[in-house]
């Protein structure tokens, strides 16, 4: 057996994870619904039901494929998740071989920043420009505690965003954020200045289904509870995504960036 496969279930990233069934079943049933909470900017072109979005997480993470399964831990395949580490990683070596253009943005920055930063340092390395378009802009945010206006920053060369009211520019950690307008106004902004568009946009929640739907090469991770990355790969829309809790701490993944990194061809 593979270290990384047996360290994903030790480390709570893969296998049981903190994630509950109720949590997933509940997203499950909003993406059925269409509502944009968890949609996070993907546009389902197919009949997604909520059996359909369940077959499917079953399918790409390994959760349980029975309904009447409604509480306890949710579960992520360590295999499935190991099988998807190795496409993203062949898609960054891509990338790399090319030398092109890539961005990379964040809604977890307390659990995945350091992740995110590893990667854009070593693409930025190998003679990719990181891009950090929309340093600043302003974009207001539907949260649950209503419309609040967050400004996109840029953390070693990683997207995310922040409340106006909090924090100062360049520091951590950033907000929690599943929307993908951040993405969306760093893409126009991309596109409205004199230098390149990503080739490849590397994320989470609304940065990779926001890119994807757009049309931008996009690859990710995602958890158990977030239906939207993958309805967005099986339609096309988004290129890789690898099923994993994306709340643990963050040196969690420290081993799964060296292991990305290696196969990459990427380690420095």
């Amino acid at each position: 057996m593979a270290p990384v496969l047996r360290y994903l279930p030790a480390a709570g990233l893969a296998g049981v994870v903190g994630t509950s069934r109720e949590r997933s079943l509940r997203s499950y049933r909003l993406f059925a619904a269409r509502d944009p909470r968890v949609l996070i900017g993907i546009d389902p072109q197919g009949s997604w039901g909520e059996p359909e979005v369940l077959a499917l997480m079953a399918e790409r993470c390994g959760v349980s494929a029975d309904p009447r399964h409604t509480s306890g831990p949710d579960v992520i395949d360590p295999r499935r998740t190991l099988a998807a580490l190795d496409a993203f990683a062949g898609r960054l070596a891509a990338v790399a071989q090319r030398g092109a253009p890539v961005l990379l943005g964040t809604g977890h920055p307390r659990t995945l920043l350091g992740f995110y930063a590893a990667l854009a340092d070593a693409l930025s390395a190998a003679g990719c420009e990181v891009l950090t378009p929309a340093q600043g802009r302003c974009v207001d945010i539907l949260t649950r505690f209503g419309l609040r206006t967050h400004r996109i920053d840029y953390v070693r060369r990683v997207a995310l965003v922040r409340e106006t009211e909090g924090g100062r520019p360049g520091c951590e950690p950033g907000a929690h954020c599943h929307s993908p307008l951040p993405v969306r106004a760093a893409l126009e902004a991309a596109a409205a200045g004199p230098g390149p568009l990503p080739e490849l946009v590397v994320g989470d929640h609304g940065w990779v289904c926001g890119a994807g739907q757009l049309g931008f090469e996009a690859i990710g991770l995602a958890d158990a509870d977030d239906p939207a990355p993958f309805v967005g790969q099986a339609e096309g829309a988004v290129s890789v995504v690898v099923p994993l809790d994306d709340g643990a701490r963050s040196s969690h993944y420290r081993p799964l960036t060296r292991y990305v990194l290696k196969r990459a061809c990427l380690s420095q």
